[in-house]
């Protein structure tokens, strides 16, 4: 078998010199922050119905027809994002003596949806009356639109930040800059709910439950790296 031998030349990576070094050393990196606050005008809501019974058939039939009253009730109210989050049927037993002995069935069904904060407290109250026995919790966030438009004013406070640092340490250091060589941006992101506990409610007969929301802070950050 033969020997095959390539001649060629390889191209030796160019060399960088010593003022090219010294420009990529001297770099400044800086990391400004950015925070914008956004009221929470949506509150989601999940709640739903639990029954109890002898059997599994009688508990099943009725809270079916509790849950179909609810979500007729919130289909009126047009409320947002409704859907189902649970469906449960489970055993209860009671034990005395060693001895296991069923004693009935629970029903549960429940569902979550999102409505303006301003009438979440009075659907609550009705969402009860109509047959909703238990409440899971409830959370409070800002439109999709707020976020979003609070997402570019909390960067555009972070680049500012990061710009106002630069130029601070440069300037103590008779220095100047002479252009970014990169931008980095770490995160803006949409910010999480902010969630109560779930708790029991009761029909206020004076005054519908008060459903009070609050503000979620959209915070974003930006590195920076300036020659000098």
């Amino acid at each position: 078998m033969g020997l095959a031998v390539f001649v060629g030349s390889l191209q030796a990576p160019k060399p960088v010199n010593a003022q090219e070094q010294q420009q990529l050393l001297q770099t400044l990196t800086v990391t400004g922050r950015g925070i914008e606050s956004i009221p929470t005008t949506l509150t989601a809501v999940n709640l739903g119905v639990e029954v109890q019974g002898k059997t599994a058939q009688e508990v099943q039939a009725q809270v079916a027809r509790q849950s179909s009253e609810v979500v007729k009730l919130l289909q009126a109210r047009q409320v947002e994002q409704l859907e189902t989050t649970g469906i449960r049927l489970t055993p209860n037993y009671s034990y005395s003596d060693r001895t296991q002995r069923l004693t009935g069935y629970t029903a549960t069904n429940t569902v979550s949806f999102r409505i303006e904060t301003s009438k979440a407290g009075s659907l609550i109250d009705d969402a009860v009356q109509a047959g909703a026995t238990r409440i899971d919790g409830i959370s409070f966030v800002a439109t999709d639109e707020a976020i979003a438009a609070a997402q570019q004013v909390a960067l555009r406070q972070a680049t500012a930040d990061a710009g106002q640092q630069a130029e601070t340490v440069l300037d103590s250091l008779n220095l100047s800059s002479r252009g970014i060589v990169s931008i980095q941006i770490n995160h803006a992101n949409a910010p999480s709910p902010i969630r109560l506990d779930g708790a029991t409610f009761a029909r206020a007969e004076s005054a519908p439950t008060p459903v009070i929301g609050g503000e979620q802070q959209v915070e974003a950050s930006v590195t920076l790296q300036i020659r000098y």
